[in-house]
């Protein structure tokens, strides 16, 4: 019987723990939802583009721009934000639960974890990737708001010389315009990444995430009646917490009066007066907790589905 062969150090070979890079995972994410992200953004530019044609239609809109240029810009650029705002929420709740729900219900989540991927950093690459392509969409949005407003302009009365009515005050309300869409992009990733996080399950977070804003909406007209029932402002004064309502009129709160066109905000508002510290301090604090809240059960819960 032959003796077993010793082997010397040197022979050994160790393999090293297996580790993704963290680029290599917003790499991987990008690709895995690159196809539905450019669906949707040629979704979004047919939807922006159609509405904008409409609204360039309008009657009143030549003579607004012939008589009051300014107004007419403030007007071009809160009312495109503001479709921009609305399609885009939808859009990212939507995209946000594909990205992380789509792995625990079809269990590739597992696959990625062994190839050395770890739970909370796999979770923050995808965060990552979310933020990077909401700023691409509203850097591209701008874009195109300026430049179909020229040809808005252009096709109106054959030249640009309302461009000359801008002022420093116009681009310092614009970027504060520019500031509530980054707001509400943010707490609707977060909103959707803490749904899909706790659910896991792209059913359970998709629902969760689409429902909240509508039942959050519904929410200020309950408390109006219950305030009208029981004779106590305290019903209504709760309103002031509630997250859709506050990014619905985020903008009303932080222009200034001479800014506002009603055309940057929508929807129900909160049925007491806000100011623009509060809501942005309100807001912070659901996009914190919904943070926590994914991270948490990221980190804490085992993947066993």
């Amino acid at each position: 019987m032959n003796a077993p062969l010793a082997l010397t150090p040197s022979q050994l070979v160790i393999q090293p723990p297996l580790h993704a890079s963290f680029l290599g995972m917003m790499r991987g994410e990008f690709v895995k939802i690159a196809r539905l992200f450019w669906l949707g953004l040629a979704i979004l530019a047919i939807v922006f583009v159609v509405r904008f044609g409409l609204g360039a239609s309008a009657p009143g809109v030549k003579a607004d721009l012939q008589s009051t240029p300014l107004h007419f810009l403030y007007t071009a650029v809160e009312s495109n934000l503001l479709v921009f705002r609305i399609c885009s929420g939808l859009f990212l709740l939507v995209l946000t639960s594909f990205t992380i729900g789509w792995e625990y219900q079809y269990g590739t989540i597992r696959v990625l974890l062994a190839r050395g991927a770890g739970r909370v950093q796999l979770l923050l690459a995808k965060l990552a990737v979310l933020v990077l392509l909401s700023l691409i969409l509203l850097a591209v949005f701008t874009l195109l708001t300026a430049l179909l407003t020229c040809v808005q302009m252009f096709a109106l009365v054959g030249n640009l010389d309302a461009l000359s009515a801008l002022t420093p005050v116009f681009w310092s309300n614009s970027g504060i315009d520019l500031l509530t869409v980054i707001i509400n992009l943010g707490a609707t990733i977060l909103l959707a990444t803490a749904m899909n996080a706790l659910g896991r399950s792209l059913a359970v977070g998709l629902s969760a995430s689409l429902i909240w804003f509508p039942l959050d909406n519904a929410g200020t007209l309950i408390m109006n009646t219950l305030a009208r029932v029981t004779q106590s402002d305290a019903w209504l004064n709760t309103t002031a917490y509630f997250l859709g309502p506050l990014l619905n009129h985020l903008p009303d709160m932080l222009l200034p009066a001479e800014a506002q066109t009603e055309s940057e905000s929508f929807g129900v508002r909160p049925l007491v007066p806000v100011s623009g510290l509060h809501a942005v301090f309100v807001i912070g604090a659901y996009s914190l907790v919904f943070l926590l809240l994914a991270l948490f059960s990221t980190w804490k819960r085992d993947v066993k589905e």
